[in-house]
């Protein structure tokens, strides 16, 4: 009779991942292997069963289809007006992982910062060389969205520091109780 195969490592050639070599797994493990669970990593932060904030992980799910919705909307604008697109190479964020309600929150507004900086560009660029459409466009499709974002962050920001939230992985009663009063969180 032969000897079950040792566990093997996917051939993909995927990255070891942090968050996996440091935990203990799941609690609720439903006959999923470690290496099949390594290849989904990625799925949200505060949806596992070790954190559970349901309301958190739509917060950011809903976020990140905003952002999609406003990237299609513009590629749209682009092809309606007869441009090409030309993809660029964008930068990684500066972390790995976030693990943690108040570092995601801090990302997210860093990122919204950097995109509202980037619109305002755009708008002058449009004014400058006589284009007041995209600039009128720029500014009530896509600048105006974020600002009222970037109020709504700051505000779950504070909210989460008094509160109580953690900067780390332990979370905690702040991070309960933020899921569960932020109206924000579900809009």
């Amino acid at each position: 009779m032969a000897a079950e195969p040792a566990e093997k490592r996917l051939k993909t050639g995927l990255p070891l991942c942090a968050a996996h070599r440091s935990s203990a797994g799941s609690r609720a493990r439903h006959n999923l292997q470690a290496a099949v669970e390594e290849a989904l990593c990625g799925s949200s932060v505060f949806e596992r069963d070790d954190v559970a904030l349901p309301r958190v992980a739509s917060f950011f799910h809903q976020e990140a289809l905003k952002q999609q919705q406003e990237a299609e909307a513009m590629l749209g604008y682009l092809a309606e007006r007869g441009g090409n697109y030309c993809g660029k190479d964008v930068q990684k964020p500066g972390c790995e992982a976030v693990c943690a309600v108040i570092p995601a929150l801090e990302l997210l507004l860093l990122q919204l910062r950097e995109e509202v900086d980037v619109l305002v560009e755009l708008s002058q660029l449009a004014r400058n060389h006589g284009d007041p459409h995209t600039a009128s466009v720029v500014k009530s499709h896509f600048l105006t969205p974020r600002v009222d974002r970037l109020k709504l962050l700051g505000d779950l920001l504070t909210n989460a520091r008094r509160v109580g939230c953690t900067s780390d992985q332990t979370g905690g009663f702040g991070e309960y109780i933020l899921n569960e009063l932020q109206e924000e969180l579900t809009g």
